[in-house]
């Protein structure tokens, strides 16, 4: 099985300045190992949301490690071609049946498919996907920034407008309302709501 690289990212903030950005277990280690006297709580934050996440802390490191393993999913796979036969399903591609309704037209219409209806199915999600994608993940990267700047940011300057200016994905007026903002919120909302669109 090959795996996808992609896995999620936290990042920890002590008030104002970040303290660790990476896996959860990177930045777990981080915070717990923050000795220094903090007079502003640490908040640790999901880099796919933007919300503010709790991790238990308590004990040995293997012990925080091994309550984040349980917590935290596994990466996806990715399934390599075999030359073994098939039985029936797919289980080693991840296949997971479930009830679907629809109307009688509809059943026909995906039974005339060749392959039947789970492959029209498949095929219609993923060009759905395909054709909304972008706009998918602008919406949750967008969505992702404004949790963080609720949170980190709400009582900063221009917070209203800079939150209209994301929304209105109006980014030279949005860079220019958060330019005072503390450098490293700035950069983090900046990096939540733009990065994967250079």
């Amino acid at each position: 099985m090959a795996m996808i690289p992609m896995q999620p990212t936290f990042t920890a903030f002590v008030g104002q300045r970040r303290l660790a950005s990476g896996s959860a277990a990177d930045v777990a280690l981080a915070v717990k190992r923050a000795t220094q006297p903090l007079d502003q709580p640490i908040v640790i934050f999901d880099d796919g949301t933007g919300r503010s996440i709790d991790f238990d802390l308590r004990g040995e490191d293997h012990q925080v490690l091994a309550r984040l393993a349980k917590l935290m999913p596994p990466p996806a796979e990715v399934a390599e071609p075999t030359s073994e036969p098939r039985g029936r399903g797919r289980p080693k591609l991840g296949v997971v049946a479930r009830e679907v309704t629809l109307l009688p037209r509809h059943w026909e219409w995906l039974n005339a498919k060749a392959g039947g209806a789970s492959v029209a199915l498949r095929k219609l999600v993923d060009e759905a996907r395909r054709a909304s994608g972008d706009k998918d993940r602008e919406r949750q990267a967008r969505d992702a920034a404004y949790h963080f700047m609720s949170t980190m940011a709400g009582n900063l300057p221009q917070f209203e407008e800079a939150s209209r200016a994301l929304f209105a994905d109006d980014r030279r007026r949005f860079a220019g309302l958060i330019a005072d903002w503390p450098a490293d919120i700035r950069d983090h909302v900046v990096k939540l709501a733009y990065s994967d669109r250079a």
